[in-house]
């Protein structure tokens, strides 16, 4: 059985969570997106040793600077899965997905127009998913 996310999700992978950049972050609401989660391996779980620990402090930071700049630090989580877990990444996707429609579009700028093979959900925005796992698996 093939797991399905939100159309309106788009991953980035990286080798591992620790790799993301606040610049990273905060480049893609300059791009339009309403909402970012990053999704890392377990704490103490890392094959890079400490790159989840990283990602959560660079999360947080960038957190921070959102809600200086009046975006809002509630438009970006971090969550910790294993691989493994394909049904955790559809409940997370499924919940920003959720909040952000809550929250509205983001105050930084409107989502990039989608192309017509990826139009998104009614009532959807934006979602980016930074992700140092392989697609979910069955």
């Amino acid at each position: 059985m093939r797991l399905s996310y939100p159309a309106n999700i788009k991953i980035v992978k990286v080798p591992c969570s620790g790799k993301v950049d606040v610049l990273y972050i905060l480049k893609a609401f300059e791009g339009g997106a309403d909402g970012v989660f990053v999704a890392g391996c377990m704490e103490g779980d890392c094959h890079y040793l400490t790159g989840n620990l990283r990602a959560r402090k660079r999360v947080d930071y960038a957190k921070r600077i959102l809600d200086e700049t009046g975006i809002g630090g509630d438009r970006l989580e971090m969550y910790n899965m294993s691989a493994a877990q394909g049904t955790r990444f559809v409940e997370v996707a499924e919940e920003m997905c959720t909040r952000i429609r809550n929250l509205g579009p983001s105050p930084a700028g409107s989502a990039p127009v989608p192309e017509p093979a990826a139009q998104e959900p009614a009532g959807g925005g934006t979602t980016q998913a930074a992700s140092s796992h392989k697609e979910p698996q069955p």
